[in-house]
């Protein structure tokens, strides 16, 4: 035979996720295409000397994971040991907190900056025990009095400092933060140490910006965590001008030039599309034009493989979240407020109309738009924008989409499915703040979050990603979440009304999130002819306890024909 098959998989559940869901039971592998899903006499033909054949013994066969939201350099960054693990369950409370920065103190030059990454209100004892208690400058000071600290929340929407931060950065009683954002304040007026939002950006502004090796390094850790997850897509959602204020610029334009040279250098073992990021968390309408006219057109990202590395459209942020009850809510939260648009404007309608402006220019320049955005009037809000657009300047096949969505109302489902806008949402998020938020928008609404159900029966693509670091890039916890909808914490049902089926969970990290990225024709599904990104997950995932999901290991993780981890070999 001419072309032998490089790989055969025998004996397992190939779950191809083609349009009926098909399960076959043996998939050929020949360069970087699929060549044959079906049975053992459809590869034997295909298998030579020089085959790789695998024996499943019923182990289950997959499309590579697309994580469709997931900062890769930021995730990097975020973990040891290039930052200090401030997640659950590393620490437990304040006092915790306090203890692991006392210990990264003794690591490092007196002056030098301390960053850790992941805290979380909902896990720290204090917190839980007393609401009203926040993380504060007075809990790090007497642990870091010489060293400047910043802790990113693990949402990303806030940054707890302490006094010597606050010091340089020159944030004190006086200071005035940007539009959208807010310097959280004692009873006396001054700073705790809390930012949230685009006040964020004051400390990102007085952080020694990341060198070009501390990108590389961190995203080569973030590459090497996805290959043992199975993930051979993702998408980064905000690179460009308006990331380089956010977290030391991890989301800055430098970082697109670093995964440029990995792929150059074959190290790029995952395909990446890129959303660019214009302006950063807050905006106006004329300061996102002028930035958007600098920007690269989609598609173009010099001297690359478009299947490997490619440009999107851009990112925007609408509003904040709910944890912050910065997300733009209809109903006030528990204690009142409806949070806000986090774009120019003094009233509610001119924040509307800058909304729409952005988009416009936007869907006007020929981008995918990616919106950032939670709140339920928020949501109208963006996709009634959307649709605007569309109708001032009709574009076949735009597929833009909200990111999160966390308050889907059904007017917003109706508006998107009409136009074949999609939705991208975070079980994983999900999983995380289910119990916490009930202290923001009450039971009721909390359970509702995230309403796969509705969104899928309303006809919307929906595609599901990790937003790393916000949570770890582990897509069978958000199978789980999405099959059981449990709570991380207490592991309660929330929103049982939501739950989704298995078959229905996976579409949104394989074929619906290619649809996400255009290329729902050439990748996502186990089908002949398309790319050979494959995932390999011991055990009989079709079968198994939703509850063991998350602990089934992948074994092997193939991108375009080529082996990127392999746990089957000793």
């Amino acid at each position: 035979m001419d072309a032998y098959a490089d790989l055969v998989f025998l004996d397992g559940r190939v779950v191809t996720v083609d349009a009926e869901f098909s399960i076959a039971s043996a998939l050929a592998v020949t360069g970087g295409t699929i060549t044959a899903v079906g049975g053992r006499d459809d590869v034997a033909p295909l298998i030579g000397p020089d085959t790789r054949v695998v024996d499943l013994h019923g182990a289950t066969l997959l499309p590579g994971i697309n994580d469709s939201h997931l900062h890769g350099c930021a995730f990097g960054m975020s973990t040891p040991p290039l930052s200090v693990d401030l997640g659950h369950p590393a620490v437990s409370s304040l006092a915790d907190v306090a203890e692991a920065i006392r210990e990264a103190v003794g690591l490092v030059p007196v002056g030098q900056w301390i960053t850790g990454h992941g805290w979380d209100t909902g896990y720290l004892d204090e917190c839980v025990c007393d609401p009203s208690r926040l993380p504060s400058r007075h809990d790090l000071d007497a642990v870091s009095p010489d060293h400047p600290v910043v802790l990113y929340s693990f949402s990303g929407h806030a940054t707890w400092v302490n006094s010597k931060a606050l010091e340089l950065i020159g944030i004190d009683r006086h200071s005035v933060a940007p539009p959208g954002g807010a310097i959280v304040v004692d009873e006396a007026g001054e700073p705790t140490g809390l930012l949230h939002e685009g006040a964020q950006a004051l400390v990102q502004n007085a952080l020694p910006p990341l060198s070009r090796q501390e990108r590389t390094d961190a995203i080569r850790s973030t590459l090497a965590t996805l290959a043992r997850l199975g993930v051979t897509s993702y998408t980064e959602p905000g690179l460009g001008p308006g990331g380089d204020g956010i977290m030391r610029g991890a989301l800055g334009a430098q970082t697109l030039d670093v995964y440029r040279r990995l792929l150059a250098d074959g190290e790029l073992t995952a395909r990446v599309g890129v959303l660019l990021l214009p302006t950063g968390m807050t905006s106006t309408a004329e300061e996102f034009a002028r930035a958007l006219a600098t920007l690269t057109a989609p598609g173009e990202v010099a001297d690359t493989d478009p299947g490997r590395l490619t440009i999107h459209g851009v990112k925007i942020f609408a509003d904040g979240i709910v944890p912050n009850k910065t997300a733009w809510m209809n109903e006030p939260y528990i204690g009142g407020g409806c949070g806000s648009l986090c774009v120019g404007g003094e009233t509610d309608s001119e924040k509307i109309a800058e909304i729409d402006a952005i988009v416009q220019h936007a869907h006007a320049a020929g981008h995918q738009m990616g919106v950032h955005v939670t709140g339920d009037r928020a949501i109208d809000t963006v996709t009634d924008a959307f649709a605007a657009a569309m109708a001032e300047h009709p574009r076949p096949d735009a597929r833009h989409y909200v990111i999160h969505g966390d308050f889907l109302t059904a007017r917003s489902m109706k508006v998107l499915a009409a136009h074949g806008f999609g939705v991208n949402m975070n079980p994983t998020i999900k999983w995380t703040v289910a119990d916490m938020e009930e202290e923001f928008v009450g039971a009721e609404r909390a359970a509702y979050a995230w309403p796969y159900r509705d969104v899928l029966d309303a006809g919307v693509r929906v595609a599901s990603g990790s937003d790393a670091p916000v949570t770890s890039p582990d897509w069978r916890q958000g199978v789980a979440t999405m099959v059981l909808r449990e709570s991380k914490a207490a592991g309660r049902v929330s929103g049982p009304e939501q739950r989704i089926g298995l078959a229905e969970a996976l579409r949104t990290y394989t074929i619906d999130a290619a649809w996400q990225d255009f290329a729902d024709d050439w990748k996502g599904s186990l089908e002949p002819g398309k790319v050979a990104d494959l995932c390999v997950l011991d055990g009989d995932l079709l079968t198994a306890d939703p509850h063991d999901i998350p602990t089934m290991p992948v074994v092997l993780t193939v991108l375009d024909g080529q082996v990127v981890h392999d746990a089957l070999r000793n």
